[in-house]
């Protein structure tokens, strides 16, 4: 059951990165132009040079922030990623028999496991 859970969540969270793909790259263009403008900002030595990198930076800016919802796509991204990261880790998970008795000896296998499983 918890596998079905974890792959309707998984599913879940790939269509809406795929509806958010569009946005998340307009996004990253963005603020990739907004880097450019800067850096192009700080080079101009002219008032005028500084003023038309200002304006060209709001409007940058405001496609940017148009875009913002496209975060919603990288959380999904996310969430994609802890599904993948704990349906890889149920396979992996090592077989630890406890033992019941108190001798530090006997148990030494069972609490090496637990320590190499961190």
């Amino acid at each position: 059951m918890k596998k079905f859970m974890l792959f309707i969540g998984g599913l879940i969270a790939l269509m809406i990165l795929v509806a958010n793909i569009g946005p998340m790259i307009i996004l990253g263009v963005s603020v990739w132009l907004l880097y450019v403008i800067f850096k192009q900002f700080i080079k101009s030595d002219s008032t005028a040079g500084k003023i038309g990198w200002v304006v060209l930076g709001l409007v940058v800016l405001s496609v940017t922030f148009s875009n913002v919802f496209a975060v919603i796509g990288l959380a999904a991204a996310y969430v994609l990623y802890v599904i993948y990261r704990s349906w890889k880790k149920e396979k992996d998970e090592p077989v630890i028999d406890v033992m019941d008795d108190d001798d530090p000896f006997t148990n030494f296998e069972r609490q090496w496991a637990e320590i190499n499983q961190y």
